[in-house]
């Protein structure tokens, strides 16, 4: 990925390292170069919304941003418009504008499937714990017996997958093509950026909305979970693979024996 896996925070960004200046005037398509940013970047004076509403989220963060090696230079393409952009590219993978859209929305997606899948692992272990489920392991739950046969399940999945990556698909080359905000009179809708439906369906608490600052932190503090995600998600296959426990089991006999339950012990003879 064009983005790194990094811990460096955003959160402590402020207003006032984010250049922002505000016009009198109501912005036009405030968010049509959201991910236009990707081919060149957003000068500082870009005007923006400072009001309740649609915001411009892909203002560029200042070149002292937080980067993946202090002290490094970030290349050119990395220009702190995309979220979780901690300068990281050494093999120049971001280089062609395209790809760095693709690649952008390719990690985006991994991060979020990575995050449910987390979260699909621990919280069905954590109950089996609590006694409210039997015989759980996430493991080999695609060799367990469902409701229909293997070959029905994975049809209807492939076909319910194809759809919303056939949509999801569209909605990178004509942006807000796919759009299902309902339409209320009197009312203009946000035009959704590409990865960021938003809307009442996908936004309700309207948390995406608003000056872009807050939007920006709430966005990069998504992908940084993700990532975090998608790391623990590999510890979980390995910890399954090697001791062919779940990774709360495994948490517990670390606290009890942290000098020989650990990562070294799968590199030692037992």
């Amino acid at each position: 990925m064009a983005n790194p896996i990094a811990s460096s925070a955003i959160s402590n960004i402020t207003p006032a390292s984010v250049p922002v200046s505000v016009s009198r005037k109501t912005p036009q398509n405030p968010l049509s170069r959201c991910f236009t940013l990707t081919c060149k970047p957003l000068r500082s004076s870009a005007m923006v919304s400072a009001t309740k509403g649609v915001s411009s989220v892909c203002e560029p963060l200042p070149p002292d941003r937080p980067l993946w090696f202090p002290g490094s230079s970030p290349p050119p393409w990395l220009d702190g418009s995309l979220p979780g952009d901690f300068g990281f590219d050494p093999l120049g993978l971001g280089s062609d504008p395209e790809l760095l859209q693709w690649f952008a929305q390719a990690e985006l997606m991994h991060a979020r499937w990575a995050m449910l899948a987390v979260a699909g692992i621990l919280i069905p272990e954590w109950m089996e714990h609590l006694g409210f489920i039997e015989n759980f392991s996430w493991y080999d739950a695609g060799a367990r017996q469902y409701f229909a046969d293997p070959i029905t399940l994975f049809l209807v999945q492939l076909a319910l997958m194809g759809w919303v990556e056939g949509r999801r698909w569209a909605d990178m080359i004509n942006p807000g093509c796919v759009d299902i905000e309902p339409k209320i009179p009197n009312r203009k809708n946000p035009k959704p950026d590409v990865g960021y439906p938003g809307g009442l369906w996908f936004d309700f608490m309207m948390w995406g909305r608003g000056s872009p600052e807050p939007v920006m932190v709430l966005r990069t503090k998504e992908i940084k979970n993700g990532r975090l995600a998608m790391l623990a998600f590999v510890g979980f296959c390995f910890q399954a693979n090697y001791t062919g426990q779940g990774p709360i089991e495994n948490l517990m006999a670390h606290i009890a024996d942290p000098g020989h339950c650990n990562i070294f012990s799968a590199f030692t003879s037992h």
